[in-house]
C-alpha cells in the first residue's frame, strides 16, 4: 500500500474556511467526505465534489435522515450536516480512477447534525457528548481520555468474504515472523500519523491475529472523533492488504476478546484534578468520587460501552476482561484500575468498554457517571487488591462487589433503571438505542445456534 506524503500539506489542530478552500484547490482535492456517526456507532458519510465545497463548509449540505437507522421519521427527514472545520484532513491515499484515469484525492470533515431551522438534532451522538463535556466545564473540569482499541486482522476467503482464519500464531508483544497482519499494522500506523495522530505504541495482543495501536490522549470529543477515524483507517488499510479487520468483541471462542480500555482524567486548566501528592494513593477526593460514580453506574452504562450480544461473550472470567464492579491499584481483575503514574499522568482506566461501542455515547455516559460521583461525593470503598476471579461468592458479597450484566438484555434492563446514565443521552437517543438493542436481543434468542445443535440433536 502506498502512503502519500502530500507536499504542501500538514495536518493541524485548527483550520479556517479560507485555509481549507485554498488547501483543497492547491492540492487538487476532488471529493469531500462529510462524516458523522449514527446512534449505534456506525460511521456514515455524504460525499460532495469540488463545486460543493464552499456550501459544505457553510453547513448547507442536507441529507435524508429517515434513511439512517434510528434518526428521524419519514415526515421529518431533512437533516443538515454542520462540519467541525478543525477536523479537516486529507486522506493520505488516493481512491478510484478520476479524470484522465488518475486516482482522486479525498478529504474529510467530521460533522454535527442539525435540523434545517438551525436547532440541534436530538439524535446526534457527537452533540450529546458535547453537552456532557459542557456540564464538566461548568464544574471547572475538562475530560481527557485515551482509549486502547484492540482489533483482529483475519484472512478473506477465495470469494472475498471475511473469515476468522489467520496465518498469525503470535501472542502478547510477540516478535513473530512477518505476516500480512504485521505489515498491515505498520501501514495503519503510517496512515494514522499522516492524518495527525500521535501514535504511542503498536503491538501484537494476547490472541492470535489480535492487535492494538495506542494513540495519545485528547479532550473527550477529539478522542471520540479519533476512535471513529481509527476504525475507518484500520478497516481501509486491512482491505488494501486483502485482510478483514474486525472490532467485534469476541470473534473466536476460547481466546481473548477485544477490549477498548479507556483511560480518563479530569483537568482544571493545566492541573490534573485527580492528583493529590499528600493523599492516600496520591489520589484526590475528586478522583475517588469520580471512581465512586463510575462504579455506582457501571451496570447502567454497560449497554453503551458493551453494546452487542457478542460483547457479553467477552465479559466472562478467565480472559482478562472485567466482570466485577470494583477498583484496584494494580490488579487487572476489577472494572477500574489505577495505573502507576502520578502527577499530570494520574488517571483511571475503565476496562469494560469494547471497540464496538459508539465512542461518543460511551464517553458521555462514563463522564456523566463520574461527574455525578463528584457532585454526590460517592465513596468507592477500599481498593480490591486480590484476584477477584479466585474469590468465592460469599467473599465478594462481604466486600460488596457487584457483577456486570451477564447479557445484553440484562444490560438494557439496567440502563432503563439508571436515571443518571439516561441523562447523558437525549430522550431520542435513549428510546432509539433501546429499541434497536431490544430488537437485536430478540433476533439472537430466536435463532438456533450451532452449539445447541451439537449439544442436543443426538441426545434428545
Amino acid at each position: 500500500m502506498i502512503i502519500d506524503g502530500i507536499e504542501g500539506y500538514e495536518p493541524k489542530a485548527s483550520w479556517t474556511k479560507s485555509e481549507i478552500l485554498n488547501t483543497t484547490k492547491e492540492l487538487g482535492v476532488r471529493f469531500m467526505r462529510l462524516q458523522f456517526t449514527d446512534i449505534v456507532g456506525v460511521n456514515k458519510n455524504v460525499e460532495v465534489p469540488t463545486q460543493q465545497f464552499e456550501k459544505a463548509l457553510d453547513g448547507q449540505i442536507a441529507f435524508d435522515g429517515s434513511s439512517i437507522d434510528g434518526f428521524v421519521r419519514i415526515e421529518e427527514s431533512d437533516m443538515i450536516l454542520v462540519p467541525d472545520l478543525d477536523t479537516f484532513r486529507i486522506l493520505p491515499f488516493t481512491e478510484g480512477a478520476g479524470e484522465g484515469g488518475q486516482p482522486d484525492r479525498v478529504a474529510r470533515l467530521i460533522c454535527d447534525i442539525y435540523h434545517p431551522d438551525g436547532s440541534a438534532f436530538e439524535g446526534c451522538p457527537r452533540l450529546a457528548l458535547k453537552r456532557i463535556t459542557g456540564e464538566a466545564k461548568a464544574m471547572g473540569y475538562t475530560m481527557m481520555a485515551g482509549p486502547e482499541a484492540e482489533f483482529f486482522l483475519f484472512q478473506r476467503g477465495p470469494d472475498g468474504r471475511p473469515t476468522t482464519e489467520s496465518q498469525d500464531r503470535g501472542g502478547y508483544f510477540d516478535l513473530t515472523p512477518v505476516d500480512h497482519g504485521e505489515v498491515a499494522r505498520r501501514d495503519i500506523v503510517n496512515v494514522l500519523e499522516a492524518m495527525g495522530f500521535e501514535v504511542e505504541a503498536a503491538h501484537h495482543e494476547v490472541a492470535p491475529a489480535q492487535h492494538e495501536i495506542d494513540f495519545r490522549y485528547e479532550e473527550a470529543v477529539t478522542t471520540a472523533d479519533n476512535v471513529a477515524t481509527f476504525r475507518f483507517v484500520v478497516r481501509h488499510v486491512a482491505m488494501q492488504h486483502g485482510l478483514h479487520a474486525t472490532f467485534m468483541p469476541k470473534p473466536v471462542f476460547g481466546i481473548n476478546g477485544s477490549g477498548m480500555h479507556c483511560h480518563q482524567s479530569l483537568f482544571e486548566g493545566d492541573k490534573n484534578a485527580f492528583y493529590d501528592p499528600d493523599a492516600e494513593y496520591q489520589l484526590s477526593e475528586v478522583a475517588l468520587h469520580y471512581i465512586g460514580g463510575i462504579l455506582r453506574h457501571a451496570r447502567g452504562f454497560c449497554a453503551l460501552t458493551n453494546p452487542l450480544v457478542n460483547s457479553y461473550k467477552r465479559l466472562v472470567p478467565g480472559y482478562e476482561a472485567p466482570t466485577n464492579v470494583a477498583w484496584s491499584m494494580k490488579n487487572r481483575s476489577p472494572l477500574v484500575r489505577i495505573p502507576d503514574k502520578r502527577g499530570n499522568s494520574t488517571r483511571v482506566e475503565v476496562r469494560m468498554p469494547d471497540p464496538a461501542a459508539n465512542p461518543y455515547l460511551a464517553l458521555a455516559a462514563m463522564l456523566k457517571a463520574g461527574l455525578t460521583g463528584i457532585q454526590e461525593r460517592v465513596e468507592p470503598g477500599p481498593p480490591v487488591n486480590k484476584n477477584i476471579y479466585n474469590m468465592s461468592q460469599r467473599e465478594k458479597r462481604r466486600l460488596k462487589i457487584d457483577e456486570l450484566p451477564g447479557d445484553l438484555r440484562e444490560a438494557i434492563d439496567a440502563l432503563e433503571k439508571d436515571k443518571v446514565v439516561q441523562a447523558a443521552l437525549t430522550p431520542h437517543i435513549l428510546a432509539h438505542f433501546i429499541e434497536a438493542k431490544r430488537a437485536e436481543w430478540h433476533d439472537y434468542i430466536a435463532q438456533v445456534h450451532g452449539w445447541e445443535v451439537d449439544r442436543y440433536l443426538s441426545l434428545y
